[in-house]
Protein backbone atom coordinates (compact mmCIF):
# COMPACT_ATOMS: atom_id res chain seq x y z
CA UNK A 1 0.00 0.00 0.00
CA UNK A 2 3.04 2.50 0.98
CA UNK A 3 4.01 1.82 -2.74
CA UNK A 4 0.96 3.43 -4.26
CA UNK A 5 0.48 5.98 -1.62
CA UNK A 6 3.70 7.58 -3.07
CA UNK A 7 2.39 7.07 -6.70
CA UNK A 8 -0.60 8.85 -5.48
CA UNK A 9 1.01 11.71 -3.89
CA UNK A 10 2.20 13.51 -7.21
CA UNK A 11 -1.66 13.14 -8.53
CA UNK A 12 -3.24 16.57 -6.55
CA UNK A 13 -0.60 18.45 -7.37
CA UNK A 14 -1.02 18.32 -11.09
CA UNK A 15 -3.15 21.50 -11.39
CA UNK A 16 -0.28 23.38 -9.78
CA UNK A 17 2.15 21.49 -12.09
CA UNK A 18 -0.03 22.80 -15.14
CA UNK A 19 -0.38 26.28 -14.06
CA UNK A 20 3.12 26.83 -12.92
CA UNK A 21 5.47 24.86 -15.16
CA UNK A 22 3.19 25.32 -18.57
CA UNK A 23 2.21 21.95 -18.77
CA UNK A 24 -1.57 21.65 -20.33
CA UNK A 25 -4.00 18.51 -20.18
CA UNK A 26 -1.73 16.87 -22.98
CA UNK A 27 1.02 16.89 -20.31
CA UNK A 28 -1.04 15.55 -17.58
CA UNK A 29 -2.16 12.96 -19.84
CA UNK A 30 1.29 11.95 -21.05
CA UNK A 31 2.46 12.10 -18.08
CA UNK A 32 -0.09 8.92 -16.70
CA UNK A 33 0.51 7.32 -19.38
CA UNK A 34 4.36 7.13 -19.05
CA UNK A 35 3.65 5.56 -15.38
CA UNK A 36 1.44 2.69 -17.07
CA UNK A 37 3.82 2.03 -19.52
CA UNK A 38 6.04 1.74 -16.42
CA UNK A 39 4.43 -0.53 -14.49
CA UNK A 40 3.55 -2.65 -17.47
CA UNK A 41 7.31 -3.04 -18.76
CA UNK A 42 8.10 -4.48 -14.83
CA UNK A 43 5.04 -6.34 -14.98
CA UNK A 44 6.04 -7.89 -18.19
CA UNK A 45 9.87 -7.93 -17.60
CA UNK A 46 9.90 -8.50 -13.70
CA UNK A 47 6.66 -10.57 -12.87
CA UNK A 48 8.02 -13.75 -12.56
CA UNK A 49 11.64 -12.49 -11.05
CA UNK A 50 10.39 -13.03 -7.25
CA UNK A 51 9.90 -16.91 -7.62
CA UNK A 52 13.31 -17.71 -8.19
CA UNK A 53 15.47 -14.63 -5.52
CA UNK A 54 12.72 -14.70 -3.33
CA UNK A 55 9.68 -12.18 -2.49
CA UNK A 56 11.27 -10.02 0.01
CA UNK A 57 14.08 -9.07 -2.57
CA UNK A 58 11.79 -7.88 -4.64
CA UNK A 59 9.55 -6.28 -1.95
CA UNK A 60 12.61 -4.80 -0.69
CA UNK A 61 13.51 -3.00 -4.20
CA UNK A 62 10.19 -1.74 -5.00
CA UNK A 63 9.86 0.46 -1.84
CA UNK A 64 13.02 2.04 -2.80
CA UNK A 65 12.30 2.32 -6.37
CA UNK A 66 8.80 4.40 -5.02
CA UNK A 67 11.15 6.59 -2.67
CA UNK A 68 13.59 7.33 -5.62
CA UNK A 69 10.66 8.20 -7.73
CA UNK A 70 9.00 10.50 -4.63
CA UNK A 71 12.86 12.16 -4.10
CA UNK A 72 12.96 12.78 -7.68
CA UNK A 73 10.05 15.14 -7.88
CA UNK A 74 11.29 17.29 -5.18
CA UNK A 75 11.76 19.90 -7.86
CA UNK A 76 9.18 19.56 -10.85
CA UNK A 77 10.65 21.98 -13.69
CA UNK A 78 8.79 20.57 -16.55
CA UNK A 79 7.51 17.37 -18.68
CA UNK A 80 10.70 15.52 -18.31
CA UNK A 81 11.17 15.76 -14.33
CA UNK A 82 7.85 14.25 -14.16
CA UNK A 83 7.91 11.69 -16.64
CA UNK A 84 10.91 10.72 -14.60
CA UNK A 85 9.77 10.37 -11.64
CA UNK A 86 6.63 8.81 -12.84
CA UNK A 87 8.48 6.36 -14.28
CA UNK A 88 10.41 5.16 -11.36
CA UNK A 89 6.74 4.72 -9.64
CA UNK A 90 5.28 2.72 -12.37
CA UNK A 91 8.41 0.37 -11.82
CA UNK A 92 7.93 0.26 -7.91
CA UNK A 93 4.53 -0.28 -8.83
CA UNK A 94 5.11 -3.13 -11.15
CA UNK A 95 6.79 -4.98 -8.76
CA UNK A 96 3.85 -4.30 -5.90
CA UNK A 97 1.56 -5.68 -8.55
CA UNK A 98 3.73 -8.74 -8.82
CA UNK A 99 6.02 -10.09 -5.70
CA UNK A 100 4.53 -8.31 -3.16
CA UNK A 101 1.12 -9.24 -4.57
CA UNK A 102 2.11 -12.77 -4.28
CA UNK A 103 4.00 -12.67 -1.21
CA UNK A 104 0.30 -11.39 0.79
CA UNK A 105 -1.54 -14.06 -0.97
CA UNK A 106 1.74 -16.89 0.00
CA UNK A 107 1.03 -15.51 3.42
CA UNK A 108 -2.35 -15.29 3.43
CA UNK A 109 -4.68 -17.63 6.05
CA UNK A 110 -6.99 -20.12 4.80
CA UNK A 111 -10.42 -17.88 6.29
CA UNK A 112 -11.66 -15.27 5.78
CA UNK A 113 -11.40 -16.38 1.91
CA UNK A 114 -11.84 -13.41 0.53
CA UNK A 115 -9.07 -11.86 2.19
CA UNK A 116 -6.16 -12.69 0.23
CA UNK A 117 -7.99 -11.43 -3.34
CA UNK A 118 -9.37 -8.40 -1.85
CA UNK A 119 -5.55 -6.77 -0.40
CA UNK A 120 -3.81 -8.19 -3.55
CA UNK A 121 -6.87 -6.08 -5.74
CA UNK A 122 -7.41 -3.46 -3.33
CA UNK A 123 -4.27 -2.63 -2.01
CA UNK A 124 -3.30 -0.08 -5.36
CA UNK A 125 -6.80 1.39 -4.96
CA UNK A 126 -6.52 2.26 -1.32
CA UNK A 127 -2.72 3.53 -1.14
CA UNK A 128 -3.58 5.67 -4.33
CA UNK A 129 -6.26 7.31 -2.37
CA UNK A 130 -4.27 7.59 0.58
CA UNK A 131 -1.91 9.15 -1.02
CA UNK A 132 -3.89 11.58 -2.89
CA UNK A 133 -5.70 12.75 -0.05
CA UNK A 134 -2.59 13.15 2.16
CA UNK A 135 -0.41 14.67 -0.13
CA UNK A 136 -3.26 16.91 -0.97
CA UNK A 137 -3.83 18.14 2.80
CA UNK A 138 0.02 18.55 2.91
CA UNK A 139 0.77 20.56 -0.25
CA UNK A 140 -2.67 22.75 0.66
CA UNK A 141 -1.70 23.46 4.46
CA UNK A 142 2.28 22.16 5.59
CA UNK A 143 4.81 24.26 4.32
CA UNK A 144 6.92 23.17 1.14
CA UNK A 145 3.73 22.29 -0.65
CA UNK A 146 5.40 20.70 -3.62
CA UNK A 147 8.11 18.80 -1.30
CA UNK A 148 6.71 18.08 1.64
CA UNK A 149 4.07 15.51 0.14
CA UNK A 150 7.43 13.60 -1.44
CA UNK A 151 9.38 13.78 2.07
CA UNK A 152 7.12 12.10 4.12
CA UNK A 153 6.18 9.63 1.93
CA UNK A 154 9.90 8.86 1.51
CA UNK A 155 9.92 8.53 5.61
CA UNK A 156 7.21 5.99 5.32
CA UNK A 157 8.45 3.99 2.40
CA UNK A 158 12.10 3.76 4.69
CA UNK A 159 10.07 2.26 7.69
CA UNK A 160 8.47 -0.09 5.16
CA UNK A 161 11.62 -0.81 4.06
CA UNK A 162 12.93 -1.98 7.81
CA UNK A 163 9.97 -4.07 8.21
CA UNK A 164 10.42 -5.72 5.27
CA UNK A 165 13.90 -6.45 6.28
CA UNK A 166 12.60 -8.73 9.36
CA UNK A 167 9.75 -10.15 7.55
CA UNK A 168 9.96 -14.21 6.90
CA UNK A 169 11.28 -15.16 3.02
CA UNK A 170 7.30 -16.70 1.53
CA UNK A 171 9.66 -19.17 -1.10
CA UNK A 172 12.59 -20.77 -1.66
CA UNK A 173 15.23 -19.83 -4.11
CA UNK A 174 15.86 -21.66 -7.16
CA UNK A 175 17.72 -21.02 -10.56
CA UNK A 176 16.36 -19.66 -13.22
CA UNK A 177 16.40 -16.14 -12.75
CA UNK A 178 17.62 -14.95 -15.84
CA UNK A 179 15.31 -16.90 -18.09
CA UNK A 180 12.47 -15.41 -16.04
CA UNK A 181 13.26 -11.66 -17.19
CA UNK A 182 12.40 -12.69 -20.96
CA UNK A 183 9.36 -10.92 -21.66
CA UNK A 184 6.60 -12.92 -21.00
CA UNK A 185 2.51 -13.17 -20.42
CA UNK A 186 1.61 -15.66 -17.58
CA UNK A 187 -2.06 -17.58 -18.88
CA UNK A 188 -2.07 -21.08 -17.51
CA UNK A 189 -4.33 -23.29 -19.63
CA UNK A 190 -6.90 -23.55 -16.80
CA UNK A 191 -7.66 -20.12 -16.74
CA UNK A 192 -8.13 -19.25 -19.96
CA UNK A 193 -11.85 -19.77 -20.43
CA UNK A 194 -11.77 -17.42 -17.65
CA UNK A 195 -9.85 -14.68 -19.53
CA UNK A 196 -13.19 -13.17 -21.78
CA UNK A 197 -14.91 -12.23 -18.65
CA UNK A 198 -12.38 -11.36 -16.37
CA UNK A 199 -10.27 -9.71 -18.93
CA UNK A 200 -13.34 -7.09 -19.27
CA UNK A 201 -13.48 -6.04 -15.67
CA UNK A 202 -9.96 -5.62 -15.64
CA UNK A 203 -9.87 -3.27 -18.71
CA UNK A 204 -13.12 -1.88 -17.91
CA UNK A 205 -12.68 -0.51 -14.44
CA UNK A 206 -9.18 0.48 -14.81
CA UNK A 207 -9.52 2.47 -17.62
CA UNK A 208 -12.19 4.33 -15.74
CA UNK A 209 -9.20 4.92 -12.66
CA UNK A 210 -7.37 6.41 -15.62
CA UNK A 211 -9.37 8.92 -16.49
CA UNK A 212 -9.64 9.90 -12.56
CA UNK A 213 -5.83 9.63 -12.17
CA UNK A 214 -5.25 12.34 -15.16
CA UNK A 215 -8.01 14.66 -14.88
CA UNK A 216 -9.76 14.81 -11.45
CA UNK A 217 -7.62 17.74 -10.67
CA UNK A 218 -8.95 19.65 -13.93
CA UNK A 219 -12.36 18.27 -12.89
CA UNK A 220 -12.14 20.19 -9.61
CA UNK A 221 -10.66 23.41 -11.05
CA UNK A 222 -13.13 23.59 -13.58
CA UNK A 223 -16.49 21.96 -12.44
CA UNK A 224 -16.15 23.12 -8.12
CA UNK A 225 -13.91 26.48 -9.58
CA UNK A 226 -10.86 25.69 -7.36
CA UNK A 227 -7.76 24.57 -6.98
CA UNK A 228 -7.32 23.66 -3.75
CA UNK A 229 -5.31 20.55 -3.32
CA UNK A 230 -6.75 18.53 -1.07
CA UNK A 231 -10.24 19.08 -2.83
CA UNK A 232 -8.20 17.40 -5.98
CA UNK A 233 -7.38 14.26 -3.61
CA UNK A 234 -11.02 13.95 -2.41
CA UNK A 235 -12.14 13.80 -6.04
CA UNK A 236 -10.01 11.56 -6.37
CA UNK A 237 -10.51 9.08 -3.75
CA UNK A 238 -14.44 9.52 -4.38
CA UNK A 239 -14.20 6.63 -6.88
CA UNK A 240 -11.04 5.05 -5.45
CA UNK A 241 -11.40 4.87 -1.59
CA UNK A 242 -15.07 2.56 -2.08
CA UNK A 243 -13.23 -0.19 -3.72
CA UNK A 244 -12.32 -1.63 0.26
CA UNK A 245 -15.96 -1.69 0.41
CA UNK A 246 -16.79 -3.99 -2.39
CA UNK A 247 -14.12 -6.63 -1.81
CA UNK A 248 -15.50 -8.05 0.86
CA UNK A 249 -18.83 -7.75 0.21
CA UNK A 250 -18.51 -9.46 -3.12
CA UNK A 251 -16.92 -12.10 -0.32
CA UNK A 252 -20.43 -13.16 -0.16
CA UNK A 253 -21.21 -14.00 -3.48
CA UNK A 254 -20.26 -16.44 -6.04
CA UNK A 255 -17.11 -15.01 -8.23
CA UNK A 256 -19.12 -15.04 -11.19
CA UNK A 257 -22.20 -13.69 -9.09
CA UNK A 258 -19.81 -11.24 -7.55
CA UNK A 259 -18.66 -10.29 -11.46
CA UNK A 260 -21.72 -9.63 -13.02
CA UNK A 261 -23.20 -7.33 -10.36
CA UNK A 262 -20.41 -5.19 -10.24
CA UNK A 263 -19.91 -4.67 -13.70
CA UNK A 264 -24.31 -3.58 -14.00
CA UNK A 265 -23.33 -1.27 -11.06
CA UNK A 266 -20.46 -0.05 -12.23
CA UNK A 267 -21.75 1.00 -15.98
CA UNK A 268 -24.65 2.46 -14.16
CA UNK A 269 -22.88 4.72 -12.27
CA UNK A 270 -20.30 5.64 -14.66
CA UNK A 271 -23.03 6.95 -16.39
CA UNK A 272 -24.25 9.10 -13.71
CA UNK A 273 -20.67 10.50 -13.38
CA UNK A 274 -20.91 11.44 -17.31
CA UNK A 275 -23.90 13.17 -16.44
CA UNK A 276 -22.92 14.87 -13.12
CA UNK A 277 -20.17 16.17 -15.52
CA UNK A 278 -22.50 17.54 -18.20
CA UNK A 279 -24.47 18.87 -15.87
CA UNK A 280 -22.15 20.67 -13.81
CA UNK A 281 -23.54 18.54 -10.99
CA UNK A 282 -20.81 17.48 -8.72
CA UNK A 283 -22.93 16.43 -5.84
CA UNK A 284 -24.03 14.02 -8.76
CA UNK A 285 -20.32 12.95 -9.92
CA UNK A 286 -18.94 12.60 -6.31
CA UNK A 287 -21.96 10.38 -5.37
CA UNK A 288 -22.16 7.93 -8.52
CA UNK A 289 -18.09 7.90 -8.59
CA UNK A 290 -18.35 6.58 -4.99
CA UNK A 291 -21.00 3.52 -5.81
CA UNK A 292 -18.52 3.00 -8.74
CA UNK A 293 -15.48 2.62 -6.91
CA UNK A 294 -17.38 0.16 -4.87
CA UNK A 295 -18.77 -1.76 -7.89
CA UNK A 296 -15.40 -2.17 -9.22
CA UNK A 297 -14.59 -3.91 -6.13
CA UNK A 298 -16.65 -6.40 -6.21
CA UNK A 299 -16.17 -6.97 -9.79
CA UNK A 300 -12.31 -6.75 -9.46
CA UNK A 301 -12.03 -9.19 -6.33
CA UNK A 302 -14.53 -11.79 -7.99
CA UNK A 303 -12.63 -12.00 -10.68
CA UNK A 304 -9.37 -12.55 -9.03
CA UNK A 305 -11.30 -14.83 -7.12
CA UNK A 306 -12.21 -17.10 -10.10
CA UNK A 307 -8.59 -16.94 -11.40
CA UNK A 308 -6.79 -17.57 -8.44
CA UNK A 309 -8.89 -20.85 -7.29
CA UNK A 310 -7.15 -22.57 -10.33
CA UNK A 311 -3.66 -22.15 -9.72
CA UNK A 312 -1.00 -23.05 -7.60
CA UNK A 313 1.47 -21.30 -5.41
CA UNK A 314 4.29 -21.45 -8.16
CA UNK A 315 2.32 -19.46 -10.71
CA UNK A 316 0.60 -17.04 -8.20
CA UNK A 317 3.52 -13.91 -9.48
CA UNK A 318 3.00 -14.52 -12.77
CA UNK A 319 -0.55 -14.31 -12.59
CA UNK A 320 -0.47 -11.34 -10.39
CA UNK A 321 1.62 -9.88 -13.04
CA UNK A 322 -0.60 -10.63 -15.61
CA UNK A 323 -3.84 -9.32 -14.06
CA UNK A 324 -2.67 -6.23 -13.61
CA UNK A 325 -0.54 -5.76 -17.20
CA UNK A 326 -4.34 -6.10 -18.78
CA UNK A 327 -5.48 -3.67 -15.71
CA UNK A 328 -2.74 -1.17 -16.48
CA UNK A 329 -2.96 -1.52 -20.23
CA UNK A 330 -6.89 -0.68 -20.34
CA UNK A 331 -5.83 2.03 -17.99
CA UNK A 332 -3.32 3.45 -20.73
CA UNK A 333 -4.91 3.16 -24.06
CA UNK A 334 -7.95 5.10 -23.07
CA UNK A 335 -5.63 7.84 -21.34
CA UNK A 336 -3.06 8.68 -24.12
CA UNK A 337 -6.52 8.70 -26.88
CA UNK A 338 -7.85 11.04 -24.28
CA UNK A 339 -4.92 13.29 -23.73
CA UNK A 340 -4.58 13.83 -27.60
CA UNK A 341 -8.27 14.15 -27.32
CA UNK A 342 -8.16 16.70 -24.89
CA UNK A 343 -4.84 18.53 -26.35
CA UNK A 344 -7.00 19.07 -29.41
CA UNK A 345 -9.36 20.97 -27.37
CA UNK A 346 -12.40 18.51 -26.99
CA UNK A 347 -13.83 18.36 -23.27
CA UNK A 348 -13.94 16.69 -20.44
CA UNK A 349 -17.66 16.03 -20.57
CA UNK A 350 -17.47 14.95 -23.98
CA UNK A 351 -13.66 12.19 -23.01
CA UNK A 352 -16.15 11.03 -20.58
CA UNK A 353 -19.02 10.03 -22.86
CA UNK A 354 -15.98 6.95 -24.32
CA UNK A 355 -15.08 6.10 -20.91
CA UNK A 356 -19.01 5.37 -20.16
CA UNK A 357 -19.64 3.49 -23.21
CA UNK A 358 -16.27 1.25 -22.81
CA UNK A 359 -17.83 0.83 -19.29
CA UNK A 360 -21.38 -0.60 -20.69
CA UNK A 361 -19.55 -2.77 -23.30
CA UNK A 362 -17.41 -4.07 -20.47
CA UNK A 363 -20.51 -5.11 -18.62
CA UNK A 364 -22.32 -7.02 -21.48
CA UNK A 365 -18.99 -9.00 -22.10
CA UNK A 366 -19.04 -9.70 -18.38
CA UNK A 367 -23.13 -10.86 -19.02
CA UNK A 368 -22.49 -13.06 -21.56
CA UNK A 369 -19.46 -14.39 -20.66
CA UNK A 370 -18.91 -15.16 -17.18
CA UNK A 371 -19.49 -18.46 -15.35
CA UNK A 372 -18.62 -20.11 -19.18
CA UNK A 373 -15.30 -21.54 -17.82
CA UNK A 374 -16.82 -24.06 -15.98
CA UNK A 375 -17.83 -22.45 -12.63
CA UNK A 376 -20.73 -24.15 -10.53
CA UNK A 377 -22.88 -22.40 -8.27
CA UNK A 378 -21.34 -21.24 -5.12
CA UNK A 379 -18.37 -19.76 -7.22
CA UNK A 380 -16.28 -23.34 -7.55
CA UNK A 381 -15.05 -24.52 -10.42
CA UNK A 382 -15.76 -28.12 -12.05
CA UNK A 383 -11.82 -28.74 -11.85
CA UNK A 384 -11.40 -27.58 -8.65
CA UNK A 385 -11.82 -30.24 -5.65
CA UNK A 386 -13.82 -29.11 -2.70
CA UNK A 387 -11.79 -27.95 0.41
Amino acid sequence: MAVFVASGAPIPLYERYRVADGLDTGDLSIAAVTYFVAVMIALVVLGRLSDHVGRKALAVTAVSLAAAGSLALLDVTGLPVLMAGRALHGLACGLGSSAVAAYIVDLAPAKPRWLAATLVSGAPLIGLTVGAIGSGALAEYAPSPEQTPYLTVTALLAACAVLLMVSPEAVARRPGALSSLRPHVHLPHRIRPLLPAAIAVFCGTWAFGGFYQAFSPTISAQSLGTTNTLIAGVVFASFMAPYVVGGPLAGALSPVRAQRAGMVVFAFSVVGVVIGLRNGEIVTVILCGIVAGAAQGAAFTGSMRSLLQRIGPAERAGLMATVYLFSYCGAAVPSLISGRLAAEGLTLETIALGYAGLAIIAAVVVLAGAGRGGARPGGRTSSTPPG
